[in-house]
This record gives structure tokens, C-alpha cells and sequence, in this order.
């Protein structure tokens, strides 16, 4: 389930810089734009945390699956 979740963010993340492009484009609005684009990073900064392997070399979303079972 969480992979799905974590799936759907980066899905999010590309479209929220997308999206930010447009309206840039469109609207010359920059403020509203870096901001959708400052979202999409935090977003990806979060997926980042939960996938990427620690010192041990294990990611905490494994050990939350090892929990799991």
C-alpha cells in the first residue's frame, strides 16, 4: 500500500512541475510557480527519506515491511 502512495507523489511531484511551467508560461506568475515547484521537492525530498538505504544499507520502507509480517 505504501508503495502505491509513494508512487502516487512522484506521480504528484512531475505534474506539480508541470504545472508550475504552465503558469509561468501562461501568466508570467513566478511566486505562485517556484512555489508549486518548492512542493514538488519537498515531496520527492520525502519519497527520498523513505526509500533511500541508510548507513546500514537498509531503507526504513523495508523495515517497516519487516515489521509488517
Amino acid at each position: 500500500m505504501l508503495d502505491a502512495v509513494l508512487s502516487l507523489t512522484v506521480l504528484a511531484a512531475i505534474l506539480l512541475v508541470i504545472g508550475a511551467w504552465f503558469l509561468w508560461r501562461r501568466t508570467g506568475n513566478a511566486k505562485n510557480a517556484l512555489l508549486m515547484v518548492l512542493l514538488a521537492v519537498v515531496a520527492l525530498a520525502n519519497v527520498a527519506i523513505w526509500t533511500l538505504p541508510d548507513a546500514g544499507g537498509e531503507a526504513p520502507l523495508d523495515k517497516l515491511e519487516q515489521g509488517a509480517r
